[in-house]
């Protein structure tokens, strides 16, 4: 089995990993003492022995904390981000207070020269984490440290997951195809049903009778498969246990996939009623008092400080869009919002005055966009004003973004669970937005695409989700998203 090499490969990449973050670090206090003397702390210069014991020590305390993620199969920057984060906020705090108790006086040059190489060992690590993700998906691409992948099933969910899976080709997935007893619809090429051999049947296999000849493909096939993903019906209990113990026995890691029901996963979720276990098609952490109270005080705190910045930009944003189109400076449209009502949502207007306003999505040659309307469209710019509906209580900062009220009604009769998205609170950014389902929706199934992201955020709410969304969504105001327009 390739299990024990996929293994060896990861401890290899994190321990490469771990190593470089102590050259790092070791490197940086080296360079501080020789550098930064007027900062650098006197106990440290009386005592550089117990000063790099510490911080070393401090740092493996932190790694055995925090670790590493970057040899995961899937990793986002901004997930990165906040590892390094975490991983140098509770170093600098552990040597902090360590060396602190150590040092005696000399506390405020401590804690001014500990903030300096908190930035400057967070911004040198997270570079570092950079240049090894990239080593590490051409290390992957070049048929290294790759995991082998087997489907088993020919529900539609199983495409999702497949599209998921090689969307980015450094997670090192390799599809070896599926087993089904009926073929999988709108199946790409890449994804092989074994011919004669592909059945359920002829992989869960038999116990033949006596004399008989056995099976042409049996699960002795599946040995080299390091995990294997089943979209089955319950009904077909008895043959999902049978892959369970089998893939137990030969360390395959077994995954069940929801199947989906329309357009959409059927993913239940477990809740506690009294003594019964009971399942729910909608789990809402926002349903919970904490949760409400955590995101609401951070969408008040931010976004008074958003308009109080925003403030002295107004008159020249609102010069250039009346140089280049006479009319109103901001924009104002009904949507729909929270529970389904409607409320009037706030925009820098970045269009001529036009009927077609409330009923027709913007395109990317659209005759009614003015230059700088067009720029502030696609730097995010243009959604400022909605801090204030933020402030207002109409809307969040993340969330599923409101939608016109003339396609909540149009898109309500034709997609299911599309009135779900109102469960939350509409955003200014949002899941769907900053995961690729932004922009013109010219087909049917770029909504529904869209309103799934919607659900798996409303579904999956943690705080530092929207940190993530929020450090993507800043990233666009340098780097324009190719569907913003």
């Amino acid at each position: 089995m390739d299990t024990k090499k996929y293994s060896m490969g990861n401890e290899l990449i994190k321990g490469g990993v771990v190593i470089i973050d102590f050259v790092i670090l070791n490197v940086l206090l080296l360079l501080c003492k020789k550098y930064l003397d007027t900062v650098y702390p006197l106990y440290f210069s009386k005592e550089p022995r117990i000063t790099f014991i510490i911080a070393n020590v401090a740092m493996v305390i932190a790694h055995f904390c925090i670790g590493t993620i970057i040899h995961r199969r899937r990793t986002q920057i901004d997930e990165v981000f906040l590892s390094v984060l975490k991983l140098c906020l509770v170093h600098i705090t552990i040597m902090f207070f360590c060396l602190r108790l150590l040092g005696g006086r000399g506390s405020v040059r401590m804690f001014k020269f500990m903030v300096i190489f908190l930035a400057a060992e967070l911004v040198v690590i997270f570079v570092c984490r950079l240049l090894e993700k990239l080593f590490i998906r051409f290390f992957r691409q070049s048929g290294r440290n790759t995991r082998s992948v087997l489907f088993v099933g020919s529900d539609p969910a199983l495409l999702m997951l497949y599209r998921n899976l090689i969307s980015d080709s450094s997670t090192g997935y390799k599809i070896r195809g599926y087993f089904a007893n009926e073929l999988m619809e709108n199946c790409p090429k890449e994804i092989i049903h074994h011919g004669t051999l592909g059945t359920l049947n002829q992989l869960i296999g038999f116990e033949p009778s006596e004399g008989a000849t056995p099976p042409s493909c049996t699960l002795t096939d599946i040995a080299r498969t390091d995990e294997l993903f089943c979209c089955l019906s319950h009904d077909e209990n008895e043959q999902i246990m049978r892959l369970i113990k089998y893939c137990d026995k030969n360390l395959i890691h077994f995954y069940y996939v929801p199947r989906m029901s329309g357009n959409f996963l059927l993913n239940l979720q477990p809740e506690q009623l009294g003594e019964t276990m009971v399942f729910t098609n909608h789990h809402e952490p926002l349903s919970h008092p904490l949760n409400k109270f955590i995101k609401r005080t951070f969408d008040i705190v931010v976004s008074a400080v958003v308009c109080l910045v925003m403030l002295p930009f107004i008159p020249l944003i609102a010069y250039l869009i009346k140089r280049q189109s006479p009319g109103p400076i901001f924009f104002k449209q009904q949507r729909t919002g929270f529970n389904g009502k409607t409320f009037t949502c706030y925009k820098f207007r970045s269009m001529h005055v036009n009927k077609d306003a409330d009923k027709v999505q913007a395109t990317k040659d659209d005759p009614r966009k003015f230059p700088f309307g067009d720029f502030i469209r696609k730097t995010n710019i243009d959604e400022f004003p909605q801090f204030f509906n933020v402030l207002k209580g109409d809307m969040s900062i993340v969330g599923p973004r409101p939608h016109m009220l003339a396609h909540t009604k149009e898109y309500g009769e034709i997609i299911d669970k599309y009135m779900v998205r109102h469960f939350s609170l509409p955003g200014i950014t949002g899941w769907a937005q900053v995961s690729g389902s932004r922009g013109e929706t010219k087909e049917v199934w770029e909504m529904e695409e869209r309103i799934q992201k919607d659900i798996w955020y409303i579904e999956n709410w943690t705080f530092w989700l929207d940190i993530r969304i929020i450090l993507r969504t800043f990233v666009t105001l340098f780097v324009p998203d190719k569907k913003a327009y």
